[in-house]
């Protein structure tokens, strides 16, 4: 394991964390979108993503909006498991620094708990995403490359769709409290704990 002797994160931590946050909060965004598009909405080849009119997406085959939105919430969850196993392989190798000594005990292992309760949540909510996929009737696949064939077991899927979403809900709690911390160090503490997770 590489030892941290530096007040700060690696470059490469402070990238992945920032890159699993982004998509995060765009999976969320994404998901609460995706299950208001009604079922029976014409097919076509050509999205405008979010209705937002920044940016167009074509696809190769005409599919219904609410397929699109959901094959891209699958490809992109994918990703995420991808990014979090790699942020994970290095927290293993890397050794991460030292609290800063302004931290009180009870500061120390509330950080510690919360750390390892979202790489848990983290690991859960693409995880049984993919599991919820591989038990619907439809393949799972990555930005159009089929990887698994839908097993089609109504039981278990919907098993893991109520485990995704009861994850997502905890995670989501979990990322706001995690936020809440971070500006309480900024604003009230003003020390240079969101310092450690930057480039500067």
């Amino acid at each position: 394991m590489t030892i941290q002797t530096s007040s700060r994160y690696t470059k490469t931590a402070v990238v992945l964390h920032w890159l699993i946050a982004i998509f995060l909060v765009g999976m969320f965004v994404l998901g609460w979108f995706m299950t208001d598009i009604p079922k029976e909405a014409p097919k076509q080849t050509t999205f405008d993503v979010f209705n937002l009119g920044v940016y167009t997406w074509q696809v190769a085959q005409e599919i219904s909006p609410r397929a699109f939105y959901f094959n891209l919430h699958k490809s992109l969850g994918i990703t995420i498991f991808a990014l979090i196993a790699i942020r994970i392989l290095w927290r293993v190798t890397h050794k991460p620094p030292a609290f800063l000594t302004s931290y009180s005990a009870l500061e120390r292992k509330v950080a510690t708990g919360t750390h390892h309760l979202l790489y848990l949540l983290m690991i859960a909510i693409p995880l049984t995403g993919l599991l919820m996929s591989i038990y619907g009737k439809y393949s799972v696949n990555w930005f159009g490359i089929e990887l698994i064939k839908g097993a089609d077991n109504k039981g278990l899927r919907d098993f893991f769709e109520g485990s995704h979403e009861f994850v997502g809900i905890v995670l989501l709690v979990l990322v706001a409290l995690h936020v809440v911390g971070a500006l309480k160090h900024k604003i009230v503490d003003k020390d240079d704990t969101l310092k450690r997770m930057t480039f500067k």
